[in-house]
């Protein structure tokens, strides 16, 4: 809710800090140095302003910024396509900035995809890109198309380009390791405009959607390929073309295109380093309803049918579309609790209902505060949090206290709040998982968990009564999706930080040496189902633990110890003469450092600022924690 106090007191949603400050540092040569940053100085940033920024940004050297910054996280990208492309390298490197990504970006030559993903040795596979950007532009069909044409000659071309795309999609997970993207190709009235009959333009209109439908449902088909749909872009006012740089630059997408197509990558990179946003913090007055709820009452707010109260009600109903998809869903507002829960239980016109939140925080405290304490009662980073209000004195509070919170500036005018939610696609996944659609329930369920909790005076007397139910056992086909989203979303209890995609989760399944375990587990309070893993492999008579991966919803509950003293068990029942563990430190897994030694582990070498190497001789091997009821079911059928 914004006042007129708010306005007087309003600090900058993007900070003290200026574009000129970033073009202060490049003169400097002090770009390299400050890269981190970077990230606050793009906050909030316009299309243009990006694009300038990006120019300055593509200019330093990576390897540079990694001197000052060794742990920074770096994406390697390979920008190919039929056009000319230098104009991507620009924005594509401001948005992987923009979300806290180093761009390590490898341009083709002209026109040389075919060959790029067609050769295994090509420079391509040898720069082990994490994405690929394959970029099509409608001249890949119409420089086939002869003079003259009828609808029927379009579509033959987009016949074979189909086949060997789909062609080149299976080479690139035969070779590759990383992730290949895709994109639908404009249909630009230049061309549909030279048939001169409806009926012809109808059909061409149909089989150019048809064409790209298909290749947008090649990514069923091709765990390691995502195709971007270009449309909504489109439709959103973005030209397709700029007719004088496509036929003399031979870049047949326009700059604006390109950089609306850099955004989408941006999105996409963020999940594809486990930086996805959980958790939806919402304001209340002004953002989901209209008004002030303590001066105007329940029946004074606007939502519904008045003329601002559709807009309103619209928001509600995109927000509750992203619960519905595993978004957690929170309230944080000043004001009285009980009269936001009368609103929330019983109003007409609301879309949202209490239950709906996993959290509602109505009180008069600041709310950077209720943010810090509202992550450590659901167990997660605030770095996981986007907030959203319309007052720019607390979306600037919450940016200075506490930065690492993705805020979302809402205005006075209702009807733009959707827009302004969705621009940043804070919550994109590449698959969605049953367990994500089970989530908010399963962070519910903490609450009673909680407050069964508080009627104990002990801890082991909570977890004797809890009933911690475990199920240790080789990943199925249907679990390779969520397991890879673990290892990229699940940051405190992740032993070595290792990210996979779900084409690399896949090929450890089918590696006869290697071990995919998924956890699941549950207690009186239901099912958390697939919440962790185990990766690991076997090398003579040495098991070789890859990752141990838990949900932070769950771990100390015993449920660790327990699944690492079944599979000790496993490897000496195997022959095993040992197991060997890797700790490598990230950012956020601090709290799980001693997790090995705490085990029966010793450590192999002192350690190193890349990783430490610990080694269990199956001697002794720790017990399961006697609440635990766990079972181990390994394909083959065996089971312990």
């Amino acid at each position: 809710m914004t006042t007129a106090a708010d306005s007087a007191d309003a600090q900058p949603d993007h900070g003290e800090k200026t574009f000129s400050d970033l073009l202060e540092l490049y003169r400097s040569g002090l770009l390299a140095e400050h890269y981190p940053a970077v990230q606050g100085l793009l906050r909030g940033r316009s299309d243009e302003d990006l694009v300038r920024a990006g120019r300055l940004l593509a200019r330093i050297d990576p390897d540079e910024v990694l001197a000052h910054h060794p742990g920074f996280t770096t994406l390697t990208v390979a920008v190919i396509g039929h056009g000319t492309l230098a104009g991507l390298v620009p924005p594509l490197t401001a948005e992987l900035a923009r979300h806290g990504l180093l761009a390590r970006v490898h341009l083709g030559d002209f026109d040389s995809y075919i060959t790029d993903l067609a050769d295994p040795t090509s420079d391509l596979y040898a720069s082990h890109p994490d994405l690929v950007l394959c970029v099509l532009d409608p001249d890949l069909i119409w420089s086939e198309v002869a003079v003259p044409w009828q609808p029927d000659d379009v579509e033959r071309v987009w016949t074979e380009k189909l086949v060997l795309l789909q062609g080149l999609a299976r080479r690139f997970e035969e070779a590759g390791h990383g992730v290949l993207v895709l994109n639908t190709a404009p249909l630009n009235r230049v061309h549909t405009a030279q048939l001169i009959d409806h009926a012809s333009r109808a059909r061409l209109g149909a089989l150019w959607r048809e064409a790209n439908a298909r290749l947008l449902r090649l990514a069923e088909r091709h765990p390691a390929l995502v195709v971007v749909d270009t449309d909504p872009l489109l439709a959103d006012g973005v030209p397709a073309r700029d007719a004088r740089m496509s036929l003399y630059a031979k870049a047949h997408l326009s700059a604006e295109l390109l950089a609306a197509y850099a955004r989408e990558i941006g999105h996409l990179a963020r999940a594809l380093t486990g930086r996805t946003r959980k958790n939806l913090v919402l304001d209340l007055d002004g953002t989901l309803w209209g008004g002030i709820l303590g001066d105007d009452g329940a029946d004074g707010i606007e939502i519904g049918e008045t003329y601002r109260g559709e807009a309103f009600r619209a928001f509600q109903r995109v927000v509750r579309q992203l619960g519905s998809q595993g978004v957690l869903l929170s309230a944080v507002s000043k004001n009285d609790a009980e009269t936001v829960s009368e609103v929330l239980l019983h109003h007409p016109d609301m879309v949202l209902r209490e239950n709906d939140f996993v959290r509602v925080v109505a009180n008069w405290r600041p709310k950077h505060d209720n943010l810090r304490e509202l992550a450590a009662d659901l167990n997660l980073g605030v770095d996981s949090f986007v907030f959203a209000d319309d007052s720019p004195y607390e979306r600037g509070l919450v940016l200075r206290e506490l930065p690492e919170v993705a805020v979302v500036a809402l205005d006075g005018e209702p009807a733009r709040h959707v827009e302004a939610l969705l621009d940043d696609g804070w919550f994109d996944l590449r698959v969605l998982t049953e367990e994500d659609h089970e989530r908010p329930a399963r962070y519910r369920a903490e609450a009673d968990r909680r407050n069964f909790l508080h009627s104990f005076d002990s801890l082991d007397g909570y977890l004797r009564e809890l009933g911690v139910r475990v199920l240790l056992a080789t990943a199925t086909d249907s679990q390779v999706n969520r397991i890879s989203q673990i290892t990229l979303r699940t940051n405190q209890f992740n032993l070595t930080g290792r990210r996979l995609q779900p084409a690399a989760v896949a090929a450890l399944t089918r590696d006869p040496e290697s071990l995919v375990l998924g956890i699941r587990c549950s207690d009186r309070f239901g099912d958390n189902g697939l919440a962790g893993a185990v990766l690991a492999h076997r090398e003579d008579d040495l098991v070789h633990i890859d990752n141990f991966l838990l949900s932070c919803r769950v771990f100390a509950r015993g449920i660790e110890q327990a699944c690492l003293s079944a599979v000790l068990r496993h490897a000496r029942a195997t022959g095993a003469t040992g197991v060997v563990g890797r700790y490598r430190e990230t950012a956020k897994n601090g709290k799980v450092r001693d997790f090995y030694p705490r085990s029966g582990f010793v450590a192999v070498d002192a350690p190193t600022t890349a990783e430490t190497v610990f080694h269990h001789d199956l001697a002794e091997i720790p017990p399961s924690p006697d609440h635990v009821e766990l079972a181990m079911q390994l394909a083959g059928g065996e089971s312990q």
